[in-house]
């Protein structure tokens, strides 16, 4: 690596919830930097998930992160002329950064309804180890077991 890594920013927590992995999802969700309309967005999906479920909408989010965060991915890296997919253990701020990043997109890739409750269906679905989030999780985790003979290049 060239340089210094840059430091890592420290992320204010949300006002709500007083939570900094949800200003981070949030920060996620927000594009073009209307963080207002982002913290609608999540907010108003808790609202729906705490309507349907009769449960705290907190405990929902984390339940999903748990179930949709991997614990192992795949590294390509470059042996002898070929290319290799090493399977990796992915560590902590990986690992949730990943699940928002796959939650967010699979609540995206819903058709037909506003992002509010695609969010709140998605985050249900997979609190509930449903869902396009869960199946993203299940591909990586397949590729690295189908890999899991290149474990000792890493």
């Amino acid at each position: 690596m060239r340089g210094k890594q840059a430091p890592k920013r420290v992320i204010q927590p949300d006002l709500k919830y007083n939570s900094v992995v949800i200003a981070k999802f949030i920060n996620l969700i927000m594009t073009r930097g209307k963080k207002s309309v982002a913290e609608r967005v999540l907010y108003d999906s808790f609202d729906i998930i705490q309507q349907k479920t009769k449960k705290d909408p907190l405990e929902v989010f984390n339940q999903a992160m748990k179930n949709v965060s991997p614990v192992v991915e795949v590294k390509s890296r470059r042996i002898g002329g070929a290319n290799y997919q090493i399977p990796i253990e992915v560590k902590g701020d990986r690992r949730s950064a990943l699940a928002m990043r796959w939650i967010i997109t699979a609540a995206q890739s819903r058709k037909g309804r506003p992002m509010r409750e695609k969010l709140s269906q998605e985050l249900m679905d997979a609190a509930e180890d449903q869902g396009a989030a869960i199946k993203k999780r299940e591909d990586v985790h397949r590729m690295a077991e189908a890999n899991r003979a290149f474990a000792h290049f890493a």
